[in-house]
């Protein structure tokens, strides 16, 4: 397996790396990983981590495109074709733009090729902003359907994917695997999420809680524009924000200060994977007020295995897997966004109704034994 991201820490893509190696490692395979020199071991019997070379002083690897991925996958390249050399494959298993790594191999080594696509590469260009050069949108274009065109199978993570390797390369095979939630099937106490609550200064509060990165694309700003609006009528709401680096954290808490609203933001930073059950059960409202993107966001997963209320931007990047049935699909505007958490928080009813078919559709759609299975399935 070849992922080109710092594995493992917890952020979207390595969390789905994470679940892809778990399942296969039940399954019985043995997976041999490649990734980036960056990131945190992890031990589950049959893994065995391989990391490309170091460059000097790197620290930090952004999400989403970025000049300093170029000389990295060089790297994870030089990597990958010392571990074929060296050892007999039954398959290749990329992530992301990885796969051009597996369509260039392939021939050379005689290995079956698995390409999981997370996401559509020349949108992630037009998403993060990274570049609006058509030339260079269009280069990424080719080099997607280059590698599509060059795998055994595809696994794509949500429907809008589906569609996009279809218009690739129509006789493709391809899976849909949505993403398995992270943390899904563990329960914190009642002890300690009252702890959590205490430490939070949330007594007497509604807590509505986001959980992911602070990405642009995640549409914070939307969120904390409309917080003034929704305190002006309901100022026993706390929002409680989990995620981002310590430059986006401050960023977030300026532009909470000068709203006059930072007595209730709470922005708790980045927390390690075992702790966001916790997270999620202190919710009484869980939020993803994402902008663009079609891909659907990781988070969304967890937040209905939760069982808690969801407010979402209504977008084909939600509506893939939310609808009215068991989340409120807010207008992405700052007005609307915020109508729909004032809706909920004023509607005790709803926000437990709401859970309880969030809960139960997560239970049909998305437990670990639909998912290995789904997984199994590919590699059959």
């Amino acid at each position: 397996m070849i992922a080109p991201q710092p594995f493992f820490q917890p952020r979207g893509t390595p969390f789905s790396v994470l679940a892809r190696i778990r399942a296969l490692t039940d399954l019985g395979h043995e997976v041999d990983l490649i990734t980036y020199p960056l990131g945190e071991d992890v031990r589950i019997p049959g893994l065995r981590i391989y990391r490309a070379a170091r460059i000097p002083f790197l620290r930090s690897i952004p999400i989403g495109p970025s000049w300093i991925k170029f000389p990295l996958d060089v790297l994870v390249l030089a990597a990958s074709v010392r571990r074929l050399m060296g050892s007999r494959y039954d398959v290749v298993h990329t992530h992301e733009e990885a796969g051009g790594i597996g369509a260039l191999l392939r021939r050379l080594f005689s290995f079956r090729h698995v390409y999981d696509m997370h996401s559509s590469l020349p949108e992630q260009l037009r998403n993060y902003g990274w570049t609006r050069l058509e030339l260079a949108i269009s280069l990424m274009r080719r080099f997607e359907r280059w590698v599509v065109k060059r795998s055994d199978v595809v696994i794509a993570v949500c429907p809008e994917l589906v569609k996009r390797v279809n218009d690739l390369s129509p006789d493709k095979r391809v899976l849909l695997i949505e993403n398995q939630p992270v943390a899904a099937e563990c329960q914190p106490s009642a002890e300690d999420v009252g702890r959590l609550r205490e430490s939070l200064g949330l007594d007497g509060k509604l807590a509505a809680v986001y959980t992911g990165t602070f990405e642009v694309n995640q549409g914070l700003d939307l969120l904390i524009e409309g917080i003034p609006w929704i305190i002006g009528r309901r100022p026993d709401v706390v929002f409680v924000l989990v995620g981002g680096d310590p430059d986006q954290q401050a960023r977030y808490r300026s532009m909470a200060d000068r709203a006059g609203v930072g007595e209730n933001v709470r922005i708790v930073g980045r927390r390690p994977p075992e702790e966001m059950p916790l997270y999620l059960a202190l919710a009484d409202i869980l939020l993803s007020p994402r902008t663009t993107g079609t891909n659907t966001p990781l988070k969304i997963y967890s937040y209905l295995w939760a069982g808690k209320a969801i407010v979402a931007t209504d977008l084909e990047t939600h509506r893939q897997v939310l609808d009215e049935t068991v989340a409120v699909m807010a207008a992405p505007t700052r007005e609307g966004l915020a109508r729909a958490i004032l809706d909920v928080v004023e509607n005790a009813d709803k926000r437990l109704s709401l859970g309880a078919r969030a809960a139960r559709f997560a239970q049909e759609r998305y437990s670990y034994a639909v998912y290995r299975d789904r997984v199994a399935e590919a590699y059959t």
